[in-house]
């Protein structure tokens, strides 16, 4: 669905899902550039030789919040964007669960399912979603989230039917 979508329009998408993002390639320097800025170089992510030998992945996996950290970039491949928006915010996450580990070289992308959204005074609208992140020809997925983002708009754009 990406595109552009009004605050009325996507208030009425509810319970549907709104956006699937473009395939994310997680290669090793992926990895060891968010191992680097996270400081977290536990073998199992930035020591292929050793982590084929001692792991069962065959290889590196991404970090966990490497993945999770990879909605950013779905989000804006794979939603539409609302139109009156004038500033994005990241609210939070619930419910993040790590399902499967990603083997460094897979393609991953993310299901948007649109949950709620909600007026949250005269210029926000918060919209949850709940999230999936797929790896290709993987049978269970990377992870699942709940994830609330803000929309701050101008209130002069505020839809009257709302």
């Amino acid at each position: 669905m990406p595109g552009d979508i009004s605050l009325a329009e996507i208030m009425k998408l509810a319970g549907t899902e709104i956006g699937v993002s473009n395939w994310i390639i997680v290669d090793q320097t992926m990895i060891d550039t968010f191992a680097d800025a996270t400081l977290d170089h536990q073998f199992i992510h930035v020591d292929p030789e050793r982590a084929k030998a001692e792991t069962p992945y065959g290889g590196t996996i991404a970090h966990g919040f490497l993945t999770l950290s990879l909605l950013s970039a779905m989000n804006y491949s794979g939603l539409p964007k609302i139109r009156e928006q004038t500033l994005g915010i990241n609210y939070g996450f619930e419910k993040i669960r790590f399902m499967s580990p990603v083997k460094c070289g897979a393609r991953v992308r993310g299901r948007f399912q649109l949950a709620e959204t909600r007026l949250r005074g005269a210029n926000m609208l918060m919209l949850t979603y709940d999230v999936t992140v797929e790896i290709e020809n993987e049978r269970k997925a990377a992870l699942t989230a709940t994830w609330t983002t803000i929309s701050q708009f101008d209130p002069k754009d505020r839809p009257e039917e709302i």
